[in-house]
């Protein structure tokens, strides 16, 4: 089964993140390093050689995880407006709960929590942080057939979706369907408040959005983005600010790695566990990482 192993944030102070996510959203710290140049090398970005990096995982104990590398912020970046990953989703369990918790956090709350018309079971609320990452939070409360939704474990629990900013949906989506194997799941065109206001547009705007599965599990969204949006900017062999990398687990790693030209490697390290992993470049750039999962 492909499965999310994690996401990756650079953030200009790893001690900042990893005291913020842990007080606030109850992760908690499970390693911490400098990134090997041979990790660096597959990321496609030899600066963070060296650079400080920490692994957390949600109070759960889910085996999917938060990574954070440190870097240079690159100036002008902000949140929602370039393309590539640009939000994570995680799993709560009361959505209120966790509003009270953060509204008077470091985290700036960009949506307080409401309910999606149409989908009852389901309560989102949405914060960014220090380094223009952008949070959701949501609560489940069933299953929205014939999708299967993972319920929080914990008051704040695992990611459960990667949302990916693009200029063409269905290009996009294509590139997930042939590359990782996934199937596409809903269309939809709604009110997206949080990019209408990112945008300057009338909070009516609609934006259209596809998600992705496998065996009935969504877990990358991938949106629309207005004709403003830009390139992400990066520095000389750096990583993408923000959102910078999705991991996978995917069964079939090796028809993946036959289709690519640049070589798999093992490292160290939990996300990888001991198995064979390989970077593609998605969608409008956007990292992803590919794990060897089990059959």
């Amino acid at each position: 089964m492909i499965l999310l192993r994690g996401a990756t944030v650079t953030v200009a102070s790893l001690d900042r993140s990893i005291e913020l996510y842990q007080r606030y959203l109850n992760y908690r710290l499970i390693e911490t390093g400098s990134v090997d140049s041979d990790v660096a090398e597959s990321w496609q970005a030899p600066g963070v050689t060296g650079h400080a990096y920490a692994v957390l995982q949600p109070a759960s104990g889910r085996d999917i995880y938060l990574r954070f590398v440190e870097q240079e912020p690159v100036p002008g970046f902000r949140a929602l407006r370039t393309y590539g990953w640009n939000a994570i989703e995680l799993c709560v369990s009361d959505v209120r709960e966790v509003y009270a918790r953060l509204k008077d956090s470091p985290f700036e709350i960009i949506g307080p929590p409401r309910e999606n018309p149409g989908l009852a079971n389901i309560h989102p609320m949405q914060i960014k942080g220090p380094d223009e990452e952008v949070v959701f939070l949501t609560q489940i409360n069933a299953d929205t057939p014939p999708y299967k939704l993972p319920r929080a474990q914990s008051l704040i629990d695992q990611v459960f979706i990667m949302v990916i900013g693009c200029r063409d949906v269905a290009a996009a989506t294509t590139w997930f369907e042939v590359n990782l194997g996934l199937e596409r799941g809903e269309d939809l065109k709604i009110a997206y408040t949080m990019l209408a206001k990112a945008y300057g547009k009338d909070l009516s705007t609609q934006y259209q959005l596809t998600t992705l599965m496998h065996d009935f599990d969504i877990f990358v969204e991938v949106d629309q983005y207005p004709a403003e949006a830009t390139e992400r900017h990066k520095q000389n062999g750096m990583l993408p600010p923000g959102c910078a990398i999705t991991t996978f687990w995917h069964p079939e790693f090796d028809l993946i790695q036959r289709a690519q030209s640049n070589a798999a490697q093992t490292h160290a390290g939990v996300l990888y566990d001991g198995k064979k992993s390989l970077l593609l470049e998605g969608p409008d750039g956007a990292l992803v990482e590919v794990v060897a999962g089990e059959n």
